[in-house]
């Protein structure tokens, strides 16, 4: 398994259930990162969230990590496998912050990856294939998820993209865009 693997694609293509499976190959101890806010008045997100924690083993150590996912990769450990599930919930938590402070977030999560020693696997969900939002909120996300997928995948050894009901290996398939 690669240090930095990358699972992108849209909206219930088995991004996770793909990433949980190569974290399982792994042999490791596995560090499930959960960067959703946890929103007791949605049932709907409940239900996923729970969907969710009954697929992965007990013996998963799971934290929840809304916001500081930078400072949690830092004080991984060689021997785990990290699996941040997902990338989409983490940049809406920070989706009112200006664009100048989300640069600066980005940066330090970017600079953070490429130093952690624990292997990570990232879900990121795929925004923009479809209509544009019409609200500047959602094309504010759109552009930052999108932004930031992309620029992750430039240090990822591995990406995945996972779309009706195949896996993909982009790594292999594909090429890397110029710098």
């Amino acid at each position: 398994m690669s240090k930095v693997i990358l699972v992108t694609g849209p909206a219930r293509s088995g991004k996770s259930e793909w990433a949980e499976a190569l974290a399982n190959q792994s042999n490791k101890k596995v560090v499930y990162i959960a960067t959703a806010l946890l929103s007791p008045e949605d049932k709907q997100w409940q239900q996923r969230i729970i969907q969710h924690k009954n697929r992965r083993p007990q013996t998963w150590i799971t934290l929840e990590v809304p916001f500081e996912l930078s400072a949690t990769l830092s004080d991984a450990k060689p021997s785990t496998v990290l699996l941040v599930d997902s990338l989409g919930t983490w940049v809406a938590n920070y989706i009112e912050k200006d664009d100048i402070s989300w640069l600066e977030i980005v940066e330090e999560f970017l600079e953070t990856v490429q130093l952690v020693a624990a292997e990570m696997i990232f879900v990121a969900e795929e925004t923009g294939w479809g209509v544009v939002p019409a609200y500047p909120v959602g094309q504010t996300f759109r552009d930052r998820l999108g932004s930031l997928t992309r620029k992750l995948g430039t240090i990822s050894q591995t990406a995945y993209l996972v779309t009706g009901g195949h896996v993909l290996n982009l790594s292999v398939l594909g090429s890397r865009l110029p710098s």
